[in-house]
């Protein structure tokens, strides 16, 4: 680590992996949902779903492995890849919340971001963090944050405008490369 870089903390579902888009597949799957699903603005996307099946991503979630095989967000690696070199990069996961997340999420992120290493890796409840930047999708996680917030666009978060949003991994790259 190099203490003169400043540090970044990047969130993992919905932001560094495409959580949304393992749900759909799911959903479609198991329910014949199609895959481009209106999606309510400020919604969760179960609230989207009817209502007998909207309790099924909890039982999803707690699956083992339903972490291990979603797809990286479009040019999340390589965008990341080149913050390293300007930034310490932490990877701050809320992964307590799901007990079979943690393995998971930790083989994700060796098979995709190798070169984060893994003391760069906090798996936590409450992110209660120190860093210079935060990029998550949660306005939960942005509210108590002290450094710069960057809520990453999601169906859910659409309608939050108190903060400085990032569309994709290519904003990103273009705010702090």
């Amino acid at each position: 680590m190099d203490n003169d870089k400043p540090r970044l903390a990047i969130d993992m579902d919905e932001v560094l992996a495409d959580t949304h888009y393992k749900f759909l597949t799911l959903f479609h799957r198991d329910f014949g949902i199609p895959m481009d699903l209106h999606q309510e603005p400020g919604k969760e996307l179960h609230e989207n779903l009817p209502e007998e099946i909207n309790g099924q991503w909890e039982l999803y979630v707690n699956e083992k492995g339903f972490f291990r095989d979603i797809p990286p967000m479009p040019y999340a690696i390589d965008t990341v890849k080149a913050l390293s070199e300007k930034y310490n990069v932490y990877i701050v996961s809320a992964a307590m919340e799901f007990r079979n997340s943690l393995e998971d999420k930790f083989d994700w992120l060796g098979e995709y971001f190798p070169f984060i290493e893994w003391t760069n890796i906090l798996f936590t409840g409450d992110k209660i963090i120190s860093a210079n930047i935060l990029i998550d999708d949660r306005t939960r996680n942005l509210k108590n944050f002290n450094g710069r917030k960057l809520l990453f666009t999601s169906p859910h978060n659409l309608l939050f405008k108190e903060y400085e949003r990032v569309n994709n991994w290519q904003e990103v790259a273009e705010l702090l490369l």
